[in-house]
């Protein structure tokens, strides 16, 4: 693959090379990322889109019931429509030329370890902005969302509150009518005291989770200790706008070196918030 705001023609890296970063680049960010696992991906829209809009939606009151349909109902209509900018996150990295000609001169593969941990730190920061929000550009994540239910989270260390504090937090999302799937997300922590045998069931405290949270259970590093939700997943909820996917772009000479960029641009929408239900506050 190759445009002009990648300026690959220009690199001195064979198609092979680029392969391998692509492909390296690809496979680190898939194991890496949360988010994308249980939220609905919109785009690629395209490298030149540079803003959004999606709308949060009113009139999500239950469906009438009634022989001839004449029954006034409250239609699902845009409360207010956001138009978003679509923020780029990226991290540099560099190969150096003696190394590339090491790999020229010897017919060695070419190390791509830089450019793998480029993408790991992008893919960090990726999740980092779905699940906090960036106050100073002006985003919200899923766990900071104005509108979002919120539950005083007891204390995970005793076996049995994570299960109880997902069935309260689900309880509440079904009241205010959001039916899931759901799917739960918790800093590490909390996912390692999950397992655990539950009672005397015999069963390990995430099994029971994951009845109740068929769109999965997910440990995210961008969760602090204490921080945790559970989310009605679905693209009327909220979803992932893809500008550029993740790829590599080659920067130009730098003192005979070669600096490349790891890159994506993307936004979370967030359409009803009421649909998150987030563990914070003091443990009870």
């Amino acid at each position: 693959m190759d445009t002009p705001y990648l300026n690959r023609a220009d690199s001195p890296l064979s198609s092979a090379d680029w392969e391998l970063i692509d492909n390296t680049v690809i496979e680190v960010a898939r194991r890496s990322l949360v988010g994308r696992r249980f939220l609905h991906v919109f785009g690629p829209l395209g490298a030149g889109v540079q803003d959004v809009d999606y709308d949060l939606f009113t009139g999500t009151g239950q469906a009438q019931v009634a022989v001839f349909g004449e029954t006034e109902t409250s239609m699902v209509r845009a409360k207010r429509r956001i138009h978003e900018n679509i923020p780029i996150i990226y991290k540099d990295f560099m190969l150096y030329w003696r190394d590339l000609e090491t790999s020229r001169q010897l017919n060695h593969p070419l190390d791509v370890g830089a450019a793998a941990a480029a993408a790991s730190i992008v893919a960090q920061k990726e999740d980092a902005l779905i699940f906090n929000g960036d106050a100073e550009c002006g985003y919200e994540g899923l766990m900071n969302v104005t509108g979002r239910n919120m539950l005083v989270r007891r204390d995970w260390k005793e076996a049995g509150n994570g299960f109880q504090d997902v069935v309260d937090a689900r309880a509440k999302l079904l009241e205010a009518g959001f039916n899931g799937p759901y799917a739960v997300i918790v800093n590490p922590t909390w996912y390692s005291q999950l397992h655990r045998v539950y009672a005397n069931s015999g069963v390990l405290e995430i099994n029971h989770v994951r009845e109740l949270a068929t769109a999965g259970v997910f440990q995210a590093p961008a969760l602090q200790d204490g921080q945790g939700l559970i989310l009605s997943v679905g693209i009327q909820n909220a979803d992932l706008a893809i500008g550029q996917d993740l790829i590599t772009a080659y920067l130009g000479v730098e003192k005979m070196n070669h600096p490349f960029r790891v890159f994506e641009s993307l936004v979370l929408r967030i359409k009803r918030p009421g649909a998150i239900c987030t563990f914070e506050g003091a443990a009870v």
